[in-house]
């Protein structure tokens, strides 16, 4: 039984480590992550996060794990942007703001699928122009859902959250080990 990991995130491999656990593989899959017409974040986040999970070649024993993390304001889902010009628009939609961050994780062994949707809130302070330019020009918003990392730079910007700090990083890591256990990776071996 070998875990694969699913993801590009070099986040998410480190959250795995906190659990002592590393991936045997690390193979990302190429999806197409636009949203369908009228989705809603929380659907959205759940199907990437599954179709990640499908697309990624396993062993019939393997465990596979994938996540994928989305920002919503509202009904607008805030994925990665596409370039600096869309990120100070996220951000600029943001500042003064609570919001919701979606991490669906999906763990599959074999025909068996585990999932779990970890919705948390966060406020994004309203950033003055400095502010906003110094973290544009950082490039710490690429590959980041709403253009921002908390566990970055961006950290200061966010005075509140409630819910998974792990699942705003990008893996609930609670959740996570309760679906690697269903599904029999040994989350807790001993040495």
């Amino acid at each position: 039984m070998r875990l694969i990991l699913g993801s590009a995130s070099p986040r998410r491999k480190e959250l795995l480590g906190q659990l002592g656990i590393q991936p045997d593989a690390i193979t990302p899959p190429d999806i197409d992550e636009t949203p369908l017409k009228d989705e809603l974040p929380r659907p959205y986040c759940a199907r990437i996060a599954r179709a990640k999970a499908e697309a990624v070649a396993s062993g019939p024993d393997d465990v596979v794990l994938c996540a994928d993390t989305t920002v919503a304001l509202g009904r607008r889902i805030m994925g990665k942007p596409a370039d600096k010009a869309q990120a100070a628009q996220f951000l600029i939609a943001l500042g003064g703001r609570r919001h919701q961050i979606i991490t669906a994780v999906v763990v599959r062994r074999g025909e068996r699928v585990f999932t779990r949707e970890v919705v948390s809130h966060a406020k994004m302070k309203r950033l003055s122009d400095i502010e906003l330019n110094a973290y544009l020009d950082s490039g710490d918003w690429q590959g980041k859902a709403g253009g921002y990392g908390i566990q970055g730079a961006a950290g200061a910007f966010i005075p509140w959250i409630s819910g998974s700090f792990t699942g705003i990083v990008g893996l609930p890591l609670a959740e996570t080990a309760q679906l690697l256990a269903a599904a029999g990776w040994p989350v807790w071996r001993t040495a």
